[in-house]
């Protein structure tokens, strides 16, 4: 049995550990930004990154929710969510050169942006 005091540190430790776990969650927390997509234009959205590789996912009420996944460097997947059903784009996208916010397929046009 530990002698009083003892437990102080680990309790100590325990919380930092507990504190840095959660700073740790502060990625999958969603930021507002504005959006573009090719169909719906311009719109204010909350972007929410999903991994280091640069994976995110954009929602927006009356809008689909986007998530683009990292395949390899400039290269990703993208799905929709339409409410009732998830469908995967044709592509991959690509990041644009000219506005690295952005993703475009190359062989539809499709653009998509969030800032």
């Amino acid at each position: 049995m530990p002698r009083w005091g003892e437990w102080g540190g680990r309790k100590t430790a325990l919380a930092g550990a507990v504190t840095l776990a959660l700073a740790g969650t502060g990625q999958a927390l969603a930021k507002p930004a504005q959006c573009f997509t090719t169909d719906d234009g311009h719109y204010p959205c909350d972007f929410r990154a999903t991994d280091k590789a640069g994976s995110f996912i954009i929602r927006a009420e009356g809008y689909p929710t986007f998530t683009v996944q990292i395949d390899s460097f400039g290269a990703a997947f993208v799905f929709a969510d339409f409410g009732n059903r998830n469908v995967a784009l044709p592509g991959p996208y690509h990041r644009a050169e000219d506005d690295r916010a952005c993703w475009v397929n190359p062989d539809t046009g499709s653009r998509l942006c969030a800032w």
